[in-house]
Order: C-alpha cells, then structure tokens, then sequence
C-alpha cells in the first residue's frame, strides 16, 4: 500500500474539529487523538506533541487480540504494512508481560489489543489539514469530496429534551474504600510494596449516552492533552486524559508520569497558593520519585548505556479541573531493539500500579473489584516511520453500546503516609468531570 496526501486550508479550526468529529463517527472504526494544543500550556510547553490533531477513520485492516503473544502479533502486523496504525493496549496484557492473571468482574468486554490500519488519516497542524490515503482505494477526487463533505457537516447541538442523564453508583462503597486503604496499608508497612495505584469504578447498566456528546462534554469541561475518542464498532472511549505514557521520535523515547494531585483554586492567588502547596507537599513528592525511578528503570532495559535522564523533575502543570505534578524521563533506543519492545517493556505504566511493579499488580487484582480493561491502558498510533505516541486511559468514559453498560474509574496512589479519608477525597476529584458529563 502506498500512501498519498494533499493539503488544505482551514479558517475556523474549532469549527472544523467538531465536523470533523461527527462526520468520523459514521465509521466503525475511529481514533480521534486531540491535544487541545492551541489552548493547552501542557501540550505547548513539553513541546513533545507532534500533532494538534490527528484522526484515523474506516479500517482497511485490523488487529483484535484477547489471546497470548499480543506483542508480537502486533509486532508483525506492523512489519507486514509499515503504515500508520492506530489502537490501544489493554491494562490486561499485563497478563502476558508477567505471571499475573484477571478474574475480576467485566461489565464493558473490551478486547485486550485493538489496532487498525485506517483508509484516511487526517491532520490538523495550525491552519493546515494534511489528508493522507491510500492510492490503491481513494482518488484525489474522492479525498477532496470527502473534505467538502465534512465541511458541510451540521454540528448536532442537542436539545436539553435530549440530555444524557445517566444514573451512575458505585461500585465500592466509601466503608469498603476506606477499610481497602487501610488492608493496603498494612502491606506497605509489611515491606511488601511502596506504593500501590487503588482504583475503584463507577458505573450504569442499561444506558444510552450519546458518545459523541459525551466526548464533547468532557473535552469541554476539561481540555487535556491527551484527549480521545475511539470507536471500535459498540465499543467507545471518551477520554480526557491529561498523561502520556510513552513517545518515541527518531530514537528519543519520552515517558512523562503524573502522581501528585491539587483542586484549582477559585481565583489567581489561591490557584498559585495551591500549586506552591503541591511542589512543596513531601508526600506527592515522595510517589512521584517513585514512579520516576520505576520509569527510569523500565527504559533502561532499552536504552543506550547512560542515556536515560530526568529532564524535569516535578514540573507543577495546570489544567482546567486540576493542578498536576507531572515528572519528565528520556532515553535514547539501543539499535538494536525493536520499538515494540520498548513499548512492552515499559507497559502497564507505573503510575498506574504502583512499586515494586509485579507485586504491586498482584495486590491491585486483590483489592480492586474491577477487572481494569483499557482503563490504565494506553490509547495511540504508530507512524509508517516506527514513531509512536500513547497516552494513559485516565479520567475516561467507556461504553458499551451492546449491552449499555457504562463505566468510569478512578484511584490514586496509596503510600505508607496516605490518609484514606483524603485518598477517597482525591478520587472524587478526579470523577467530578465525568459525573458532571454523565449526570
């Protein structure tokens, strides 16, 4: 398969963001990767994001694993094609990284593995969008019918008759999280782990939410960088994801993991005063060096000798719901290695388990009563040129539009500090936007 494009102009980016969002969602498969950029401190001060926006549509072919050697199944699909690819990881394929295993309940049943090769790849940087196709299946013509016609696209703005409201419960209760703090903590204290992510879910059975309002909803209450919509034919992610899990341009490898987590303020002062309050807090700090050496160390194992680097250490970033602390790692790939390992060896991330790693995995499936799926995921793409870029399936909406079940979780890190009453406190934070959406 060869790849074309052409180039466009576009006047009203905002504009053409939601279009393009709706005309998308005809297909069965679709990945919507928006780093808000122009309104995101976060996207332009990293200055790792590639893409303003980038979306893939219609799947030429796919790749669905819920089996053993997903890696390297994944690994030749890609080498037989070399083109772009778009999907997500699984939390679960933590099974076949490690002797681990996953009884908890499933509400959702979301492949472990979901990869597409995609007809069409829009993206959007400033006020150009570069449509890329296939020359074996589109003509130029078809391209520029096609771009008309999402510039045609009506926006639905749904009447308040149709809002959403979506009876959601949770699925532990604040007793059970309180006392799975304090079992957890006891762990800690045994030597078992340091520290440990604890996640508990919210949920509602039979629904109808509309996903493309849902997506919206979220991304407008809260703008983030690694912001998502995926489709893959009833299942939907509606993500508002501020992590990135892992990068690769050239031989670059990034990683940046978020642990440390403050309430914005309701003015200027309160705002700085709670940032300095968060820099300056010994437990975040603490869970944040953590999870950097854990990090560190996952790309050592493929990367060049003495090349992996804390290039910032508890940068204090901002966003519209929350302040967040978010530590920066960098390391260049060994020539050897092929790009698929770093990835594998690098995944779950760990500020999603917790460290050591491995036990602290094995304790999560313990406590937790959620069989995780994509949450604490990875949702991305990998470019015909073995670049790669995945963010963290947090702060996300998932729905299965075959049995209507609806599913958010949150958690944050327990340590050996950890109060539980503000533990519970900091997830509700972290699902209010998500609440606010649903309800």
């Amino acid at each position: 398969f060869m790849r074309s494009h052409i180039h466009f102009q576009l006047n009203n980016i905002p504009l053409f963001k939601k279009q393009l969002l709706q005309w998308a969602s005809q297909f069965n498969e679709v990945s919507f990767l928006n780093s808000n950029f122009s309104d995101n401190a976060v996207a332009s001060k990293t200055n790792y994001n590639t893409y303003s926006l980038i979306v893939a549509v219609d799947a030429v072919q796919k790749l669905t694993i819920n089996s053993a050697n997903a890696f390297a199944q994944l690994k030749s699909f890609y080498e037989d094609r070399k083109d772009w690819l778009f999907g997500y990881f699984g939390y679960d394929l933590k099974n076949e990284i490690e002797k681990l295993s996953s009884i908890n309940f499933d509400g959702l049943g979301f492949d472990e593995m979901n990869f597409f090769q995609p007809r069409l790849v829009f993206i959007v940087e400033e006020n150009k969008l570069r449509v890329e196709f296939l020359s074996q299946i589109n003509s130029e013509e078809e391209i520029r019918i096609s771009v008309d016609e999402i510039q045609y696209t009506l926006i639905l703005e749904e009447e308040n008759s149709n809002l959403i409201h979506v009876s959601i419960q949770p699925r532990v209760s604040k007793e059970q999280y309180l006392q799975a703090v304090y079992e957890i903590k006891k762990h800690i204290q045994r030597g078992d782990i340091y520290e440990m992510n604890y996640c508990v879910e919210f949920f509602a059975e039979q629904s109808k939410p509309n996903p493309i309002k849902i997506y919206t909803d979220l991304n407008e209450i809260s703008r983030t960088p690694f912001s998502c919509f995926y489709r893959n034919e009833n299942k939907y992610l509606m993500c508002a994801s501020p992590e990135r899990f892992i990068k690769k341009v050239g031989s670059k490898i990034i990683s940046q993991p978020i642990k440390g987590t403050r309430k914005r303020g309701t003015n200027e002062k309160e705002d700085e005063q709670l940032k300095a309050e968060l820099y300056n807090d010994s437990k975040e700090r603490s869970e944040n060096v953590m999870i950097v050496d854990l990090v560190r160390n996952d790309l050592s194992r493929t990367a060049k000798r003495g090349t992996v680097e804390v290039e910032e250490l508890f940068g204090i970033y901002t966003f519209k719901q929350v302040h967040q602390m978010i530590s920066t790692i960098v390391s260049e790939v060994k020539e050897s290695i092929h790009f698929m390992d770093v990835i594998k060896n690098a995944f779950p991330m760990g500020s999603m388990t917790g460290a050591p790693k491995v036990r602290a995995m094995q304790l999560i499936e313990e406590f937790e009563s959620t069989k995780r799926g994509l949450y604490s995921g990875a949702v991305g793409y990998i470019s015909p040129d073995e670049n790669f870029d995945f963010n963290v399936v947090i702060r996300s909406i998932l729905h299965n539009a075959t049995n209507g079940y609806t599913s958010f979780m949150v958690g944050s890190a327990i340590t050996a500090n950890s109060i539980a009453e503000r533990e519970y406190e900091e997830c509700l934070l972290k699902a209010e936007a998500m609440f606010q959406v649903l309800r």
